[in-house]
């Protein structure tokens, strides 16, 4: 009986004939397809704020990646915009050539718009993501001016070394770090308000660095309604740890009675800066014989004396008054111990009618003040900077006029160069809560996504 050899076997020797066959004629036998799958795509932010002639606009991170293909073998750009007279497709970048690329977006109008970014890989295959886009307007100094986005409320801001910042904002309770030379979102943020026991904002409004603590002031004031509002009496500290990037806050002391303590040492000295009529109830605190305060800096040579500067009242309080101090004599055992405070002489400041929007000294104590008005306009009153030796008895010099065209109003300086050093820079920073952005009639802290929310720093030439 003859033998047949199984059918895989003979099946296999057939196909290696076939092979065999086609070698011999010198052709390749043919490979097997590739299947590509649908390419993918993501943002690391959906939403973006940027301004008209800004440097250094924040940037978004896209990942793509499609399966069966490299990276690198893959496209993106933008596909389409909903308002191109805002920003258009030609007006986004995207740069890189692995799997995660940088996309910027310049500006060309006030608006929104949204952006259709489009990922094209092998086979044919795409996918699409929406960023949503919006962009403020231009403003004076754009190539020095960079945008803390996170949040629009900036009212107070400590140096932490290595080009960054911690920012503080008085419609929240949390403390953000930024770098300080690139727009876009905070590197970290705390918020010690459980801590603190407080469930409102504090409206913090100053803060002061003595070595690796940072001193924190509330307004101390009333709401805008003229309400009472305890959470707004706190004073607290942290300690910082590290710096720059890895920079690490801790909460440490606080004490809730500061407001307490000066009206009744105002009251004990015959009400002379009325702080006792300030605080009542249904007293607004930003009016020109309000309480409000918004600096906060230590003495010179000092580590205990902590200078309270206020916004409102004037001293006295009437057009052309003066800028009000009050000196804490032992502050630093007041946030370390529950101390109660001791106050010192009232010091009496000229600057033009204006009051303390914020104070900040460098090591050498030359101080610089931010100076505007004690009313509630933002950006429609003078502001200036002044400079001054922190002695009673001296009076200000005044620095420069800041701009009052743009939006927001100036609440921070976040340190002070050397200036007896010509062509001096300083850092300042605005407040755009109230501020109207993008045109659209919502004011800045009030808009849905905290990408959009921001506030603009700015240097400034301080000195000849």
């Amino acid at each position: 009986m003859p033998h047949h050899p199984p059918l895989r076997r003979t099946k296999a020797v057939a196909a290696a004939s076939g092979v065999l066959a086609l070698a011999g004629l010198g052709l390749n036998p043919p490979a097997h397809a590739v299947s590509y799958g649908t390419p993918t795509i993501g943002l690391s932010a959906s939403y973006l704020s940027g301004a008209v002639g800004a440097t250094g606009d924040p940037v978004v991170t896209v990942t793509v990646g499609q399966s069966g293909a490299d990276a690198s073998a893959l496209t993106v750009a933008a596909s389409a915009s909903s308002t191109s007279s805002v920003a258009g497709t030609g007006d986004v970048q995207v740069t890189g050539t692995g799997a995660a690329r940088q996309l910027s977006v310049t500006a060309h109008g006030r608006g929104y718009t949204d952006l259709t970014l489009k990922v094209t890989g092998l086979g044919g295959k795409s996918a699409t993501k929406t960023l949503h886009y919006a962009a403020s307007a231009a403003v004076q100094g754009a190539a020095d001016t960079r945008y803390l986005t996170g949040s629009s409320d900036a009212s107070a801001a400590v140096d932490v070394g290595g080009g960054y910042a911690v920012v503080a904002d008085d419609e929240s309770n949390t403390l953000r770090l930024y770098d300080r030379s690139a727009s876009g979102a905070p590197v970290r943020s705390w918020d010690f308000s459980s801590a603190l026991g407080v469930s409102k904002e504090i409206d913090i409004e100053g803060a002061a660095r003595v070595g690796d603590t940072i001193y924190w002031t509330g307004s101390l004031g009333n709401n805008k309604d003229g309400a009472y509002k305890a959470d707004r009496n706190t004073v607290f500290t942290t300690t910082v740890t590290g710096s720059g990037a890895a920079t690490r806050l801790t909460l440490g002391g606080s004490y809730k009675k500061l407001r307490d303590g000066l009206v009744a040492w105002d009251h004990a000295n015959g009400d002379r800066f009325g702080f006792a009529a300030a605080t009542a109830d249904g007293q607004a605190p930003k009016q020109i014989d309000g309480f409000n305060v918004e600096g906060l800096e230590f003495a010179p040579g000092s580590t205990s004396t902590a200078y309270i500067g206020f916004r409102a009242p004037l001293a006295p309080p009437v057009d052309g008054g003066k800028a009000l101090i009050v000196p804490v004599t032992n502050f630093d055992k007041v946030l370390a111990s529950g101390a109660k405070p001791v106050f010192g002489a009232a010091i009496q400041l000229d600057l033009g009618g204006l009051s303390i929007r914020d104070i900040r000294k460098n090591a050498a104590d030359q101080y610089l003040i931010v100076a505007g008005s004690w009313a509630a306009d933002d950006n429609s009153d003078p502001y200036a900077v002044y400079s001054w030796d922190g002695v009673a008895q001296h009076a200000p010099v005044k620095r420069a006029d800041l701009p009052t065209s743009d939006p927001g109003g100036w609440e921070a300086v976040v340190d002070v160069p050397d200036l007896n050093q010509a062509g001096a820079k300083a850092q300042f920073i605005t407040d755009d809560g109230s501020a109207d952005l993008y045109g659209d009639g919502t004011e800045a802290k009030d808009l849905l996504h905290p990408e959009w929310k921001k506030s603009r720093a700015t240097w400034f030439t301080v000195t000849g």
